[in-house]
């Protein structure tokens, strides 16, 4: 997450950091498909198809926030253009009923719209897949965080992998794993639906680039809190949205489904309002940054193992090895931050 809200610099002269794109590329379905066990090793031919559509995603965002000068609540703003992109036209699952067999597949579904689907699937796929794997890829390379990654050759390239991609999921989706996979009947949205999910994501792209400047101006305080809290602060957050998930695939609830909903609204606010209050301070810094993402990190790890009881055992074992991979990589980029920032304080102004 760019939990920072500093000006980015004017776009550089100097050649494209490709290095970084293509790690941005990699890392959105990395955290937030394959960490999570959402994709398995039984199946892991569909992260290809993700890096085009979530990686190609995510970088496109990335790459239009600096361009314009944006911050990071101009970057999730753009997430959930990409989340509203995905459930409503892409592959259409807070659209259709759902295929999985749990016991409270329906609860929440009104108006053709699967709701607490649907507002999980917003925070999950603005933070996980968006704001997370950015912030990951500009710690690992500072010197380009404020910069584009892109020519307009490249984002133009980048546009239409994430529109073939993007068919790629559709079809595999609605055409193969509903029909095939889960038994489902084919369902065809209404058209309506689909034009409203459009318009959405054209008005928050307008929002996104109209709200570039929130935050911009660091708040007077004297210091931020030790780096350490923001991991217990990413897993107070985070923790509560998977809530959501429980009502769908746990007991039936007897909330009325519209009370989580807003509930969780409340949450993710407050949770945003204090994020943003902690970033904006003075001595805001990389191992702040790196704490928060690698307590959301530590979230979804381990609410991935949800349901693992009945996967098969290459799937469970191959969650395993990725997560302690991926662990223990961010645990030496923490060691490489504090040597950088170790450096960086000896080096004369």
């Amino acid at each position: 997450m760019n939990f920072t809200e500093h000006s980015p610099s004017i776009p550089s002269t100097k050649p494209r950091t490709w290095t970084a794109a293509l790690t941005l590329v990699v890392l959105a379905p990395l955290v937030g498909e394959v960490l999570s066990g959402a994709t398995r090793i039984s199946y892991i031919f569909a992260f290809i198809p993700e890096m085009m559509v979530w990686g190609c995603g995510a970088l496109m965002i990335r790459e239009l926030v600096r361009r314009w000068g944006g911050g990071w609540t101009s970057m999730l703003i753009f997430g959930l253009a990409l989340s509203v992109a995905e459930e409503f036209v892409i592959q259409q699952t807070s659209l259709a009923p759902l295929p999985w067999p749990a016991t409270s597949a329906t609860y929440g579904r009104l108006w053709g719209i699967n709701w607490i689907y649907f507002l999980f699937m917003l925070g999950y796929e603005c933070v996980w897949v968006v704001l997370v794997p950015v912030q990951l890829a500009e710690l690992i390379f500072p010197k380009q965080r404020n910069k584009p990654w892109l020519g307009n050759v490249g984002l133009v390239i980048s546009s239409a992998i994430f529109l073939f991609g993007s068919y790629i999921a559709w079809f595999a989706w609605i055409k193969r794993a509903r029909p095939i996979v889960f038994h489902a009947p084919n369902y065809t949205p209404p058209r309506a639906t689909i034009l409203t999910g459009i318009f959405i994501i054209a008005l928050l792209a307008l929002t996104a680039y109209a709200t570039r400047q929130i935050g911009q101006q660091q708040i007077s305080s004297r210091s931020s809190p030790p780096a350490w809290t923001m991991i217990l602060a990413a897993i107070v957050f985070a923790s509560p949205w998977y809530w959501l998930m429980g009502l769908i695939f746990g007991g039936k609830s007897t909330l009325p489904f519209w009370l989580p909903l807003a509930l969780e609204i409340i949450w993710a606010t407050i949770a945003y309002s204090v994020i943003r209050y902690w970033s904006s301070m003075p001595a805001w810094n990389d191992m702040h940054r790196w704490a928060l993402t690698f307590g959301a990190t530590l979230v979804t790890i381990a609410t991935g193992f949800s349901g693992s009881s009945a996967w098969p055992q290459e799937d469970l074992v191959g969650k395993i090895v990725f997560n302690i991979l991926a662990v223990v990589g961010l645990l030496f980029m923490a060691r490489r931050i504090g040597r950088r920032s170790q450096r960086d304080s000896l080096t004369p102004a």
